[in-house]
């Protein structure tokens, strides 16, 4: 089975781990975050997404899977 980007942000989603764009560049090379997070939501994944603010006024997105009840 051919490993890919998508399979890789899944997996670590669905290992209850927290993800941010830095974190998939690192694990997986992609720059497309936000891109296969709107793909998993279109293909029925519960994904929160979460704005952090830091102090110096930069903000980032942090993205997780919420299990069904």
């Amino acid at each position: 089975m051919k490993y890919t980007q998508k399979s890789w942000i899944v997996s670590q989603l669905k290992k209850g781990r927290i993800l941010t764009a830095l974190q998939a560049f690192d694990g997986c090379g992609t720059m497309r975050l936000a891109a296969y997070i709107h793909d998993l939501r279109a293909e029925g994944y519960n994904i929160l997404t979460k704005m952090v603010y830091r102090k110096d006024g930069t903000q980032y997105a942090t993205y997780k899977l919420v299990k069904a009840k």
